[in-house]
């Protein structure tokens, strides 16, 4: 995609913000080519952002887990994987993009502009993540990490002191959603007890399989507690 002056202040207006001076200019316009304009050109000659967001991803990943590992050496591996998953969600990083401004250099369709799609947290968590794969293939791993815990280190924090909101089913939600769009169902399996003081037993299922079970006086307790497990045992799923 040939870049005209308009576009190269743009992009020196972004490197301001981010703190990171590129070595090509291309690279770093690539991570803000949304699908949709790609889509809408019908032109294979122009890369969109989905293969940076997708090493961006696993850059991200790794970052997150070296940053617990080393600075929490007393969390176990069921704490980390928990405050990785808030870290890495949706929220966490639609909210970092929105601190740097990421959606005003987004190149988008027509249909996706004039639907706010530059707005949309969904959006803005993968140009996040493309913007990492970008600074990880221009300059290197300690950059990136740089930038990925100076940006992320106030989400991490919140997860760490649980002063996030803990809803534990919209972040399996949004994990699994990005391996695949089957739902996650909760089922009640049992019920104990006299109405006044009843506990109801919940497992949590994706693709058939239980993933997490709960216990609580309510049905949405039991529901948050299984997911909570099902969170806890993301790794032996391998997602």
């Amino acid at each position: 995609m040939q870049l005209d002056p308009n576009r190269l202040r743009e992009l020196e207006r972004l490197q301001e913000i981010i703190g990171i001076t590129f070595n090509s200019f291309q690279i770093l316009n690539n991570a803000f080519i949304h699908p949709s304009y790609t889509n809408e050109q019908n032109s294979i000659s122009i890369e969109n952002n989905q293969r940076l967001e997708f090493l961006g991803d696993a850059v991200l990943e790794l970052v997150i887990s070296h940053y617990l590992y080393e600075k929490y050496p007393e969390m176990s591996e069921g704490q980390m994987t928990k405050v990785r998953a808030y870290t890495v969600c949706e929220h966490s990083l639609a909210l970092a993009a929105k601190n740097l401004l990421l959606g005003d250099y987004l190149v988008l369709g027509k249909g996706e502009e004039n639907t706010g799609g530059r707005e949309k947290p969904s959006i803005l968590a993968d140009t996040f993540e493309s913007l990492i794969g970008a600074i990880y293939l221009d300059k290197n791993l300690d950059t990136v990490r740089d930038f990925i815990i100076k940006n992320l280190e106030d989400a991490i924090q919140k997860a760490v002191e649980g002063e996030e909101a803990r809803d534990y089913k919209t972040l399996l939600q949004e994990i699994l959603q990005k391996s695949s769009p089957d739902r996650v169902c909760y089922e009640v399996i049992k019920e104990e007890g006299p109405d006044h003081a009843k506990v109801f037993y919940v497992e949590v299922l994706w693709k058939g399989e239980v993933m997490g079970r709960g216990s609580g006086k309510s049905k949405k307790e039991a529901e948050q507690l299984a997911a909570k497990q099902a969170l806890n045992n993301l790794k032996q799923w391998k997602i």
